[in-house]
């Protein structure tokens, strides 16, 4: 087992900036309004399942419809790309759909929420690229952040403020771009070498 710090603090940056859990702040709080109480740890565990399972299987399934992990890190460097100019722009690209007040903690929360598209798309290619005991550490420390932010959204709008979740919401989206851009540029040159 090779755990490296550096490669562990970047997943879990990267994930972080992916899922936005303090952007989508203002969503966790609107969706307790419309459905009453969110189970906070029963969101986290099952977002946290679906990461793992698909860090695991996700390869295996690319494979069956004969696709490679790099193929797949540059389409999601392009999700990244788009999730990163939904983030800086403060528009939306991806249309939500209705929620049904019995299962708001499993979905959209857990999915497609927290372990949504480009989520998933991002622990392809970040396996491309690092050890998957690095990359299992920051799914689990992520899963973390996200029950405490969960745990503590109402106190969290009320000390950023909207100005402030912009704010974040704007700086990770560069650095999601900036990643998008890096991803794309590395995994481009295998799949033409």
């Amino acid at each position: 087992m090779n755990f490296e710090l550096k490669q562990i603090f970047t997943a879990f940056m990267v994930l972080f900036a992916v899922i936005d859990i303090i952007g989508n702040t203002p969503l966790v709080i609107d969706l307790r309004k419309k459905v009453g109480h969110i189970q906070s740890g029963k969101a986290a565990i099952i977002a946290g399942g679906i990461l793992i399972a698909f860090l695991f299987l996700g390869q295996s399934m690319l494979q069956l419809i004969g696709l490679d992990v790099y193929s797949f890190a540059v389409a999601g460097s392009f999700i990244l790309f788009f999730i990163a100019l939904e983030m800086i722009l403060g528009i939306t690209l991806y249309k939500e759909e209705e929620t049904n007040p019995i299962t708001a903690s499993v979905f959209p929360l857990a999915f497609p929420l927290i372990a949504g598209p480009g989520s998933l798309t991002t622990l392809l290619s970040l396996r491309a690229e690092f050890e998957i005991q690095n990359i299992i550490i920051a799914v689990l420390l992520n899963v973390a952040v996200i029950y405490l932010v969960l745990k503590t959204s109402k106190r969290i709008e009320k000390f950023l403020g909207q100005n402030g979740i912009s704010i974040i919401r704007k700086v990770f989206g560069v650095l999601l771009l900036a990643i998008s851009v890096k991803l794309f540029a590395q995994n481009i040159k295998i799949l033409f070498a």
